[in-house]
């Protein structure tokens, strides 16, 4: 039965702050909640903040949802017990990887430890070409005798990676079969069905993540399934996933990691349809929560993306290859704990206080000085107008925290400590947009910063600063904003199939006999989806490199350059892209294409930007909030500070900093020299001291 309701709820489960948002079609009306996330029992914290947006499960049509359980369960390396299955000879593969020494000179570097150790890794006799010819039969009687181990061992997941299943599956198809017969209660996934790319280290990786997350992962959703239903829910469930599209519950109870970065890829989405409605190109979008903060790019119209992740950062970090936007975080939010450490240094994160107990100011047990506190302690955040005034923060306990675990231990007084641990907060956060723009052969400096999640307002100004960025947009609702941006997002399916050919000797029809394949996947799997998209796109794209290298870029093509035959073309968009990622180009090198790639969406339709009332330059009586003292780095003392009520706003106000501006969910911190404009959506266009408006 195809969903044609109107109203939308979409869910965000960050690991600090829960946001919810609801759409309704008709009324055009948008509701927002914000509750503190439940980590004993995640469901509590959306049902609150369902609640708090003054709207039930049963008037929705359609359930959204983003959460950080699916990453948090590899890092924090709590997921179940798992075995691999793996082709003889390749027993080691998933713990050698690709022997990368990121610190030549490290005497103490330590590479990645794998999910399973070596003892849960099992040799399977099989051998397939890449070609997809069988050389060696696979053995079934000792794929059996492997389950018997399993089974005395109570294995909960299972990964199965056979060589070369890429090109062809069925010896995979089968170990599967015979493992699920043998551990019905097991969760169990093969390479095959997450990526049709080589590189059996990488497939390997992602495969033993699925696995690895999948009890827990699928278990969390659902039992959100079950808690929805119960509550008079009836429409499609969708989940977000990490290219910002969405797929179904079903789907993403079987490929959990394609949820990883489900709810920044949301954000980013957001970001775009913002550039979109504005008019901007190029925007860098930057989340900062309670426990993280995230940063991803909009270039040119388009959401940069990836093929492959390294969670856990490029040191030690395991690889992901799947479909991705190309976001790099960072271990600094608002509950991010500062401390001063054997050597005297102050650092900020990756520790964070969360939700429970969370930072001292919240009166909930907390005793360790988090960003929140300082920011507290400095003025910029209203002890009495937290989340519009539903918590009211602890002054003292924010200031006895920094004094004891900061201030004393450094020699220097509260508001100085208070102050030093923003600006080793700022230049942690300042390295996530520079990773997804500078290091990626992009002028930062260039681009917008669209700033969004509870605490990036409060710090945007201070990065823009940093990085020499000129234009900064604080979107209305930031603290909800990637639970908006899932309002944006459009079932998605990307498929992608390894296909060695040198780009001089490759013929079109073989190109397109490829993608056709590929696209009709995805259109089969729009037919057996429960949502009727407005439409249907699809878009393609190849990994291609020069010939002798051995690691590719992705080139999207357009549908024309495939019709016209347009060799050249495609030579040439590869060297720029190159020229773009590394610096460098050679154009007279012959190229060759790894891998195609097919995008097939199912666009659905979004939500308008609503536009606010007029109003002249100087804000209305209504919007002051009177001043406070807050420090400002810049003025080395606290200043006079006016605040003002955001949803008081009108469009056309201009205000000249330092002032606050504040929200339900966040506050604004508009820097001495720095000039903010509110445009007809209600976004805040911030001129960063030396910028143009």
């Amino acid at each position: 039965m195809r969903h044609t309701e109107s109203t939308r709820l979409a869910a965000d489960i960050g690991g600090t702050f829960t946001d919810v948002a609801a759409f309704d079609e008709k009324t055009g009306r948008l509701l927002l909640g914000k509750t503190l996330s439940t980590p004993s029992h995640l469901v509590d914290g959306i049902s609150q903040g369902v609640e708090k947006a003054g709207t039930r499960y049963a008037d929705a049509g359609l359930f959204l949802h983003g959460s950080t359980v699916a990453i948090n369960t590899l890092l924090e390396r709590s997921g179940a017990s798992t075995a691999l299955l793996v082709t003889e000879g390749f027993r080691d593969i998933y713990e050698i990887g690709r022997i990368n020494r990121p610190d030549a000179y490290n005497l103490f570097f330590q590479k990645h430890v794998p999910l399973v150790e070596r003892s849960l890794r099992f040799e399977v006799r099989e051998r397939v070409t890449a070609e997809g010819d069988v050389l060696t039969p696979l053995d079934v009687a000792g794929v059996h005798a492997i389950c018997d181990r399993l089974v005395a061992l109570k294995i909960e997941a299972v990964a199965i990676l056979l060589l070369h299943c890429y090109a062809n599956p069925e010896h995979e198809i089968t170990v599967k079969e015979i493992v699920k017969q043998r551990l019905p209660h097991a969760f169990v996934t093969a390479s095959h069905e997450l990526s049709q790319e080589y590189r059996e280290f990488e497939r390997c990786s992602t495969t033993v993540a699925n696995a690895y997350i999948g009890p827990r992962v699928s278990q969390y959703i659902a039992g959100i399934d079950r808690h929805i239903k119960a509550s008079g829910f009836k429409g499609p469930f969708l989940l977000v996933q990490s290219t910002g599209g969405l797929y179904e519950a079903q789907q993403a109870q079987v490929q959990c990691v394609r949820m990883l970065e489900s709810g920044p890829a949301a954000g980013v989405i957001g970001a775009q349809a913002l550039c979109r409605e504005l008019g901007v190109q190029d925007a860098v979008a930057f989340d900062m929560g309670g426990t993280t903060a995230k940063a991803g790019v909009v270039n040119d119209g388009h959401v940069l993306t990836t093929t492959t992740a390294l969670v856990g950062g490029y040191n030690q970090g395991l690889p992901i290859q799947i479909p991705l936007v190309d976001v790099f975080e960072v271990g600094t939010g608002g509950g991010s704990i500062a401390a001063v450490d054997a050597s005297g240094a102050l650092r900020v994160g990756p520790r964070s206080a969360g939700a429970e107990p969370g930072p001292a100011c919240y009166g909930r047990g907390g005793t360790q000085p988090t960003v929140t506190d300082a920011n507290l302690v400095l003025g910029r955040l209203g002890a009495d107008r937290f989340l519009g005034g539903e918590i009211t923060l602890d002054v003292e306990a924010a200031e006895r925290a920094i004094r004891e675990h900061v201030a004393e231990p450094l020699g220097m007084n509260v508001l100085d400590a208070a102050d030093g641990i923003l600006r080793v907060a700022v230049t942690k956060m300042s390295y996530a947009v520079k990773g997804v723009s500078t290091e990626r052969g992009l002028d930062a400096a260039a681009f917008a910063l669209i700033a969004y999640g509870g605490a990036g307002p409060l710090h945007a100004s201070a990065i823009a600063r940093e990085i020499g960025m000129s234009s900064l947009i604080v979107p209305r609702a930031p603290g909800h904003f990637c639970a908006f941006g899932m309002l944006h997002s459009d079932l998605r399916y990307d498929f992608v199939r390894t296909w060695f050919r040198q780009l001089d000797d490759v013929l079109f029809e073989e190109i397109e006999h490829v993608f056709d394949g590929l696209v009709a996947q995805g259109k089969a799997a729009l037919s057996h989806s429960d949502i009727h998209p407005s439409s249907v796109t699809v878009g393609f794209a190849a990994d291609m490199r020069y010939v002798g290298q051995e690691h590719p870029v992705t080139v999207d093509f357009a549908p024309d350059v495939l019709r016209r035959r347009e060799r050249a073309v495609i030579k040439s968009h590869f060297d720029e892209v190159h020229q773009r990622r590394y610096g460098t180009c050679a154009p007279g090198e012959r190229a060759e294409i790894v891998s195609l790639r097919a995008t097939v969406t199912g666009v659905m339709s979004k939500p308008p930007f609503e536009k606010i009332r007029r109003g002249g330059r100087q804000p209305s009586k209504d919007a002051e909030r009177g001043t406070r003292p807050v420090y400002f780095t810049e003025a080395g003392r606290a200043i006079a500070t006016p605040t003002y009520a955001r949803q008081a706003l009108s469009a056309g106000n201009c205000i000249d900093g330092p002032a606050l501006i504040e929200e339900h969910a966040s506050t604004t911190v508009l820097l001495p020299g720095d000039r903010l404009e509110v445009d007809d959506l209600g976004n805040l266009v911030i001129q960063i001291r030396g910028g143009q408006l």
